[in-house]
């Protein structure tokens, strides 16, 4: 199994040019930590994200780190042009030698959306043409298209990526249903949710892979994400998990909150304790903490655990000391190790 962090970049408490460098300390410590790749979202007008543009934020990370991996999980094509969407793909991918992970998707928030003039029940149709439109123009000289949203002709295409034909693409699932698509084009996906519902969704891929006529030890990345706090003991982590989950939980529902209405598809208890109960955390000492992500893994079927190690108001030393516990007691007993992989 691989290891990975996922990253909201929620407001902390600190100033912002603070974070942000915080933030990139942080990454330091998962590439020397072993950490396979680090995801970061995108989000707008909210506290629950001030990484608004991912590329601009990942090439410090691509700075500050050599061998771990990262990209956007997701770029919300919703809301901006294909055409410089790919172009920044090319740059990141260059810019970090290779180690570019690019994730795809509509924007979930139907407010973000908004304040940047799409109408949501427009932002599937945009999504798809998008999506044709950077994979073409990853992969040909030229891009014609030819849609309802966009009109392209003969438009040069002068940069690639370091990665042929692609970096590696992901995708969040929240159904079976949308395995046959991801698993036709060998695409990673993440999943929230209780385990058994990841473990429809694992399984459903798995046997779209095997149909395919594929290898099942060439399937692709099948992860999900779960909040992580490791501290010395489990009484410890489960006080900083407790503070700092409660303060992601507002950021989270914040524009829900503003606009009087309830998320249909986000489904996270509003404290950790519940969260925790649910399988969707776990906080606790390195051997708790190991066990548990053992288990976890074993019943979603899955074979990339993604952490989200910093949210809230997570001091730096208390998701240093997180990253450091994970590194030395969690992935040397349950991580792929690196010589290993691709």
């Amino acid at each position: 199994m691989k290891f990975a962090v996922f990253d909201h970049m929620d407001r902390g408490t600190v100033p912002l040019a603070q974070q942000y460098e915080e933030r990139l300390i942080l990454t330091e410590a998962y590439d020397r930590g072993g950490f396979h790749a680090y995801h970061v979202a995108e989000h707008h007008s909210t506290p629950l994200g001030i990484a608004p543009s991912p590329s601009v934020y990942l090439s410090a990370v691509a700075q500050r780190t050599r061998r771990l991996r990262f990209g956007p999980l997701v770029y919300t094509l919703g809301m901006h042009h294909p055409l410089r969407v790919m172009e920044e793909i090319c740059m990141l991918d260059q810019l970090s030698r290779g180690r570019l992970e690019v994730g795809f998707g509509r924007g979930i928030s139907p407010y973000e959306l908004g304040y940047y003039g799409v109408d949501p029940e427009q932002s599937q149709g945009i999504y798809h043409e998008s999506y044709q439109i950077i994979m073409q123009g990853l992969t040909q000289p030229v891009v014609n298209f030819q849609g309802r949203h966009f009109d392209l002709r003969d438009v040069p295409v002068e940069m690639q990526c370091l990665q042929r034909p692609t970096p590696p693409i992901w995708y969040g699932a929240g159904t079976p249903a949308a395995t046959q698509w991801t698993a036709a084009n060998a695409i990673n996906i993440v999943c929230n949710g209780p385990a058994t519902q990841v473990r429809a969704i694992t399984d459903q891929y798995r046997l779209h892979w095997q149909e395919l006529g594929h290898a099942a030890d060439a399937v692709p990345s099948l992860g999900m994400s779960r909040h992580v706090v490791v501290a010395d003991t489990d009484a410890q982590a489960m006080d900083a998990a407790r503070r700092a989950y409660r303060r992601w939980y507002t950021h989270l529902m914040h524009l829900w909150v503003k606009h009087g209405t309830l998320p249909r598809t986000l489904s996270f208890p509003d404290n950790f304790d519940d969260a925790q109960r649910a399988g969707l955390g776990i906080a606790g000492s390195p051997a708790t903490v190991r066990d548990w992500i053992a288990e976890a893994a074993d019943q979603a079927g899955i074979n990339y655990f993604v952490c989200r190690l910093a949210f809230g108001d997570l001091t730096l030393a208390e998701s240093l000391r997180s990253t450091a516990l994970m590194a030395e007691s969690v992935l040397p007993a349950l991580a792929t190790p690196l010589a290993a992989e691709a």
